[in-house]
């Protein structure tokens, strides 16, 4: 198995859950990481490297893809690094007999849907931003390798991965530590027959608007709900407007607006 983006938050606790089921675990970040275990193998590279991407994940089955730019920039160094770098994890895994790819995407593919709206992976994405046209374009590249290259590839539209929800918008959207974890590790054991798939990966929460995997889709239930915490979000009480963008702040122009050129 192997994890770029290993040294991110989501990477971390991945790390640290599945680092006794795998035989070799291949770690990748470009921020320098140290064996934990005698069965990891870390690399330090950048994912715009093809070359050492390959390398790095030689002899792996399984690749966990996280790695990548975590939030807006301009769009020119979130195509450079998220969709190239997308592209040579799965070039390399179509070079070396991967079997299966599972790709961090994200919910803010689709973050212009409104919050009164459930939203299903099936639907046209409305990205919120350029991170999430970003997004959207890995997806293609997934569905691109599976339809014609055979690959088995799993897209994990992640929610606000958060220790705890801190704000109204996360009782909507959080993906605890205990979930993402059960996401991951069912998407990474998928049957094989799984060619390609696109799934939201979001608590349990009360007041979400995504729809959870189906079990015949992605074997996984989430079991943590935001509404728990809800005593402790400050304004967690105020009714939230069914119009407006699921979002919230990533949806308006000011959060765009300086990564374009003037």
């Amino acid at each position: 198995m192997a994890v770029t983006g290993a040294a991110g938050n989501i990477g971390a606790v991945v790390r640290r859950a599945l680092q006794s089921e795998a035989t070799r675990v291949i770690l990748l970040d470009r921020v320098t990481l140290r064996p934990e275990a005698d069965n990891e193998d870390v690399h330090t590279i950048d994912l715009r490297d093809a070359a050492a991407v390959e390398s790095a994940l030689a002899g792996a089955d399984q690749v966990l893809h996280l790695g990548g730019m975590p939030d807006e920039a301009p769009l020119e160094d979130l195509l450079d690094v998220n969709v190239l770098g997308t592209h040579h994890v799965l070039e390399a895994a179509r070079r070396t007999g991967i079997e299966r790819v599972v790709l961090a995407s994200s919910n803010r593919v689709a973050g212009f849907y409104p919050i009164g709206h459930f939203t299903r992976p099936q639907e046209p994405v409305r990205p919120d931003g350029l991170y999430g046209v970003s997004k959207a374009a890995i997806e293609a590249l997934g569905q691109l390798y599976a339809d014609k290259f055979g690959l088995s590839v799993i897209c994990l539209r992640i929610g606000s991965f958060e220790p705890v929800p801190t704000e109204p918008r996360h009782l909507a959207t959080w993906l605890s530590p205990r979930d993402a974890v059960g996401y991951v590790r069912a998407a990474l054991t998928a049957p094989s027959s799984t060619r390609f798939a696109t799934v939201y990966a979001v608590s349990a929460n009360t007041r979400r608007f995504w729809e959870v995997p189906d079990s015949a889709v992605l074997d996984y239930t989430p079991v943590d709900n935001a509404e728990c915490h809800a005593v402790d979000v400050p304004g967690a009480e105020l009714p939230a407007d069914p119009t407006s963008p699921q979002a919230g702040p990533y949806a308006s122009p000011e959060f765009t607006l300086p990564h374009l050129r003037s």
